[in-house]
């Protein structure tokens, strides 16, 4: 069932265009310029001229924030929280790798 939910070869390719992420997530596109001026969230194209674009990681993390902001949390407040989840799954994951790696 989790491989309905999630597919690893679509999140790797994944790159939506700031209106798209915009329109799906109801954030405002002058908000996530704002979130990324600010260094909140990245995107790839902006420094040329060319459209922003958002990858998955950088789309979870917009979802993420705007669920606690929702929740009444302040944008700081949000960022901090969702850098933590975020660096706490980097543990996880970098600890499950080298153990996969050392079974090898």
């Amino acid at each position: 069932m989790f491989e309905k939910l999630f597919d690893p070869k679509l999140v790797s390719k994944l790159l939506v265009t700031i209106g798209d992420v915009s329109e799906v997530t109801g954030i405002p596109q002058r908000k996530l310029r704002y979130w990324e001026d600010k260094g909140i969230i990245q995107s790839s194209g902006q420094k040329d001229g060319s459209t922003r674009k958002f990858d998955y990681i950088n789309i979870k993390k917009i979802l993420l924030i705007k669920e606690l902001l929702d929740e009444g949390y302040t944008l700081e407040s949000s960022v901090k929280k969702v850098e933590e989840r975020i660096e706490k799954l980097q543990l996880a994951f970098n600890k499950l790798q080298e153990k996969q790696n050392h079974s090898e």
